[in-house]
């Protein structure tokens, strides 16, 4: 017995695929080249997470704040490339990294992160004193 012919198209097309659009536009990748996995690539997926939390998660952004996000988590992360070097004792160009920072500072103000001051107050003894008997009174109720 003979083997089935093998019909192949002569157009040589390939069949059609139901997204056009890169692996980075789907979200099925971070990078068009994939950066392999190191620890700056891990921090760098890290930061970039944490940022997108910070401004409310993934639905519902904008292609331009996911862009903006992307550049916050690269510089945070040359920033702190700069850093460890700093406290490895190695000179730093504090130009570039003060560049750097004012740079990712911006990019945080454009993505709507804000400042959040926090109280700073020193309560008085008065404040202290009023804190220990009401923790008293209901323990003892």
């Amino acid at each position: 017995m003979e083997p089935a012919p093998i019909i192949r198209s002569t157009s040589g097309a390939r069949p059609a695929r139901k997204d056009h659009r890169s692996a980075v536009t789907n979200g099925r990748r971070l990078h068009v080249v994939r950066p392999g996995d190191t620890a700056w690539s891990r921090r760098f997926r890290d930061v970039l997470a944490e940022i997108i939390s910070d401004i409310g998660g993934h639905e519902g952004l904008s292609e331009g704040q996911r862009q903006l996000a992307r550049r916050a988590a690269t510089i945070s992360c040359q920033c702190e490339k700069l850093e460890g070097e700093a406290a490895a004792g190695n000179e730093i160009n504090l130009d570039v990294y003060g560049t750097l920072t004012d740079r990712l500072g911006r990019c945080f103000q454009r993505l709507g992160l804000k400042r959040q001051p926090r109280d700073i107050t020193t309560p008085t003894l008065d404040d202290i004193a009023s804190e220990i008997e009401a923790e008293r009174e209901g323990h003892a109720a």
